[in-house]
Formats: structure tokens, C-alpha cells, sequence
């Protein structure tokens, strides 16, 4: 076994010594309080240090020179009450706040303004002090106040936002990558460990932040998100407080998730395999390749050939050229197939891995050897550099299935082709490095018949947590299977037939989602 690489040492983490903090180095005139309660001494030692060390004036004890109060998981009251015990009577241009404006002060190395966000505001019954307190200059009106329930901006009550993907729109903006891209890595990490609990945890994290129109500003505001759990919380508060997770910087230095990762961007290559290489000692793409014993697929023969190609990003028009190919190639045999684009180009984004492509008939059965067809057309242009097909066991399967992911049995190919670059745009067609004038591409063709076409194209659509929790919904709530092929009532023991999705969407009871508002 080898050892796993030890990561180098975070600054931020280390100890601080507040002796080496001189008035000299002092930078802002506010002055800080962190109030114990709740946040343990060995918190509060740390945060005054680490806020010396930044410049900032923190003092030790309460006195009338403070200007900003903080507290940590303290409600509005407690604080209050704290205050009201230690028989502080004026507080007049004082601001009381949450942990959040201390930390995001950290993150932008001077006081950031207080908003409302911030401030902890007392209820009536503790309105003590008198009411020359000045809002505008971070203090509070307590005759006037109520209490901040929650900063969740106007996502209203708990429960408003569903632990189902399938429930809430999820578009491309994610105002929480800061936080998703942590989750994803670490969803990554346990899949590639087989910890198919944790990986689906940190899978539906992700998922709920990407689909909120706010950023997370401090840990209140996720009181009323489902599926956040300690483990993907502590993340998040990690990050709120240094701007990144130590426990993800680590999975990134660790030298068998950078191995596994490597090696399965190989196409035709799992997990098993990867893992495999890896026991063997394999670290590089180099040393796979230069090792005799190994006898590779004549999937993984061709994905180590045109690696570089496909471990680049396709673009929409590349997507859209590809696309055009397909299609001239299908309608040259029958002028009325339908060929869609699905995945995450449906979805709108502007780049992706591969390109998938859903094939059908306007009447069940003609669909049959169109696939056949159109290889031998592609092979005819030389543009088919590999394809490896799949035959249909859709008669003999039990449908719908039970498994979340399971895969269709529709008759499929998994194929490369050869894009000309010229087709694209004449920015690109030069030839490349390599002397090339055209790129290799993934693609993708799924042959449904028309009576599961709607059902083929919503599951080929994506995104991945979408379908997933698309058919956990239909299976714990409406009582019902679904998968690419159909929809099955279990109360009812019938199939439901859908022409389209939105079809689909109403025999589950579901508003209509885009396929814009599906990147989960």
C-alpha cells in the first residue's frame, strides 16, 4: 500500500498567539466583543487571535468603548437577556450581530457594513434600553423592533422547500459553487469508496443549494433547507468562516482519489477497473499504456486513444454540428425519424462531455435497424472511429424497474465520431498541434419506440439528481414506478401512457419543469 501524501500545512489553522498583537497593528477603528455564550472559550480564543492577527480590535472583556457585540447560535433574546444580566444599560451606537458579520469581515479583511442580515433584534418583552438607539448606524430602535426569524430570503417558512429535486427549479445560476463544488468533491470521494450513503448525502446537499436563489451567508440561513445533514453543515460552516474545507483540500491532495479520477475520465474504463490499475502501482495515463500485462477493451483501446479529444470539453455548436450529422444521416433513410438532443445541452449549458441523442419512429416498430443504418452511413463518410452497440432487451425486461438508476433496455450505441472543424466555425479550422483538422467526439444514440418516447427522453434529459429523486417521488409519494420505458400505478396495477412530459409531469401531480429548471 502507499502512504497517503500528507497536505501541506494551512496557515489559517494555526495557532494563534495574541501576545505578538501590538497597538501597531491594530487597523480599524471598530471595536469587537464576542460574547462566550454558547460559543465555548476555546472558539472565542481563537476567533479573537485570529481577528488581532487581521488587525482588528477585539477586547477581552465588555466595556463602553465596544461598538459591534457578536454572538454565536444565540437566539435574538438570549443575547439580549445575556446583556441585560451583566447590567448594560447603554447601548446606544452599539451594534449587537450574528457570528456572520464577524466572519464575513475575516473573509474581507476589514468591517463590512452591519445590514439587517446581521443584526440580532430584540423582542418587545426585553426592551430595556431606551429608544434613542439609532438603527442607521447599526444600533436598534427595541421599542420599535421584532425578532429576525431566520435570513432566508423570502424563502418564507420551514418546509417550503422540498427535499425533491423534482420540486424546486434548479437553473444554471448557482449563487453556492463556493459550497457545491466542496459537495461534489466529496459526493466523488465516497462514490469512488463504494460509500454509496455518504456519496448520496453530499448528492442531495448539493442539489438543494444549487437550487436556492440566494447565497448562504451564514449558518441561520440554513434552518430551513432539508437534506443538510451534520457532516455536510460542518462543511459549510467551515467554509463560511475560511473560505475553504480542510476536509476537501485534503480529498484533493489524496493521491488514490487523483489516481481513480485519472483513470475513469478514460472512456470504457469503471471504477472496478480503475481501482484495479491502481492497486497494481499505476499512477499516469503513461504508465498504463507502456504496461504489456494489461489487455484492454476495445472501448478503453480507443478512449486512450483519442483521450486528449474527449477529455476536452464539446461546445454547443460542436453539440449542434454533431447533431446536423445525425440527423441527415437518419432522415436519408426515413425522412420522418426524430432525432433530439437530450442531456445537459437540453438542459442549456454551453459545454459538456459528450453528446446524446434520442432516436425514434413516428410509429412503433419502424424504429427497428434505423440504428444499423445509420452506422453503416457514418461508416460510409469515415467518420465513425468507434461504436460498440447494444442490442434491445426491452421484451424480456421487468418494466418499469424498481432500481432509481437503473439503465434502459432500449437498443443504444456508445460511439466516437469525427467532427471536421470547419463545420464549426472557420475560427477552428485550423489544424491542431497534432497536425488534425478535426476532433473526436462522444456520442451517444438511444432508439426508443415511440410509446416510451416521452418517458426516454425525460430520463436521458437529466440531470442525474433530478431523475433520481424524479423516481423517489413517484415511488414514496404517488405510489408509482417510473423509469425510461413507462409509468406504472401500483394502487391501480395499470400503466399510464404519456405523450409527452409535461403528460408525465400530471399523472404525478408535478408543476411542469423546463428542462432548464432540471440541473440538480
Amino acid at each position: 500500500m502507499f502512504a497517503k501524501p500528507h497536505a501541506p500545512p494551512v496557515k489559517k489553522r494555526q495557532k494563534l498567539n495574541s501576545s505578538n498583537v501590538s497597538e501597531s497593528d491594530i487597523k480599524f477603528e471598530e471595536v469587537i466583543f464576542l460574547v462566550e455564550r454558547k460559543m465555548g472559550s476555546t472558539r472565542r480564543n481563537f476567533l479573537t487571535n485570529l481577528g488581532r492577527r487581521k488587525g482588528f480590535r477585539i477586547e477581552d472583556s465588555l466595556n463602553n468603548a465596544v461598538t459591534h457585540i457578536v454572538a454565536e447560535g444565540n437566539s435574538p433574546d438570549e443575547v439580549w437577556k445575556w446583556l441585560q444580566d451583566r447590567n448594560v444599560k447603554d447601548m446606544t451606537d452599539v451594534a449587537v450581530v450574528d457570528i456572520s458579520w464577524f466572519t464575513e469581515s475575516m473573509r474581507a479583511g476589514t468591517p463590512v457594513s452591519v445590514e439587517s442580515r446581521h443584526r440580532l433584534v430584540v423582542s418587545k418583552q426585553f426592551s430595556l434600553w431606551d429608544s434613542r438607539v439609532s438603527p442607521s448606524n447599526g444600533g436598534y430602535n427595541v421599542e420599535d423592533s421584532t425578532i429576525i426569524k431566520d435570513c432566508s430570503a423570502g424563502l418564507g417558512s420551514s418546509g417550503t422547500i422540498s427535499q425533491y429535486a423534482c420540486q424546486r427549479k434548479t437553473t444554471l445560476k448557482n449563487c453556492n459553487k463556493i459550497f457545491t463544488d466542496a459537495f461534489d468533491v466529496l459526493a466523488e470521494h465516497f462514490e469512488f469508496n463504494e460509500n454509496k450513503g455518504h456519496c448520496l448525502a453530499f448528492m442531495r446537499a448539493s442539489s438543494v443549494l444549487k437550487s436556492l436563489s440566494f447565497t448562504i451567508r451564514n449558518y441561520r440561513d440554513l434552518e430551513v433547507l432539508p437534506c443538510l445533514g451534520p457532516q455536510t453543515k460542518a462543511v459549510i460552516q467551515e467554509i463560511l468562516e475560511y473560505g475553504n474545507s480542510l476536509k476537501v483540500q485534503d480529498v484533493l491532495m489524496d493521491e488514490r482519489y487523483k489516481t481513480i479520477k485519472l483513470f475513469t475520465s478514460i472512456f470504457g474504463v469503471g471504477l472496478k477497473t480503475a481501482e484495479k490499475w491502481y492497486r497494481k502501482g499505476l499512477r499516469s495515463l503513461d504508465e498504463v499504456k507502456a504496461d504489456t500485462s494489461l489487455r484492454f477493451t476495445k472501448m478503453q483501446k480507443a478512449g486512450l486513444l483519442y483521450y486528449d479529444d474527449i477529455i476536452s470539453s464539446v461546445s454547443w455548436e460542436e453539440a449542434k454540428a454533431v447533431g446536423q450529422i445525425v440527423k441527415d444521416a437518419c432522415r436519408r433513410f426515413d425522412p420522418d425519424a426524430a432525432v433530439v438532443l437530450t442531456g445537459g445541452f437540453r438542459r442549456g449549458k454551453e459545454f459538456g462531455h459528450d453528446v446524446d441523442f434520442i432516436i425514434t419512429a413516428p410509429e412503433n416498430g419502424k424504429e427497428v435497424g434505423l440504428l444499423q443504418k445509420v452506422l453503416s452511413e457514418l461508416t460510409y463518410q469515415g467518420i465513425l472511429l468507434y461504436y460498440d452497440v447494444i442490442d434491445s432487451t426491452f421484451d424480456n425486461a421487468q418494466i418499469p424497474s424498481k432500481m432509481f438508476e437503473a439503465m434502459d433496455h432500449f437498443e443504444k450505441c456508445f460511439a466516437i465520431l469525427k467532427l471536421k472543424k470547419e463545420l464549426v466555425s472557420s475560427k477552428q479550422s485550423e489544424k491542431d498541434i497534432n497536425g488534425k483538422d478535426w476532433k473526436a467526439i462522444r456520442v451517444d444514440l438511444v432508439i426508443p419506440p415511440m410509446a416510451c418516447y416521452a418517458f426516454a427522453l425525460l430520463g436521458w434529459s437529466g440531470s442525474r439528481q433530478f431523475e433520481r429523486d424524479l423516481r423517489r417521488y413517484a415511488n414514496v409519494e404517488k405510489k408509482m414506478l417510473l423509469d425510461n420505458h413507462g409509468l406504472y400505478d401500483k394502487t391501480t396495477g395499470k400503466f399510464l401512457s404519456a405523450k409527452t412530459e409535461e403528460d408525465i409531469f400530471a399523472h404525478l401531480g408535478l408543476e411542469y419543469l423546463e428542462p432548464s429548471e432540471r440541473n440538480a
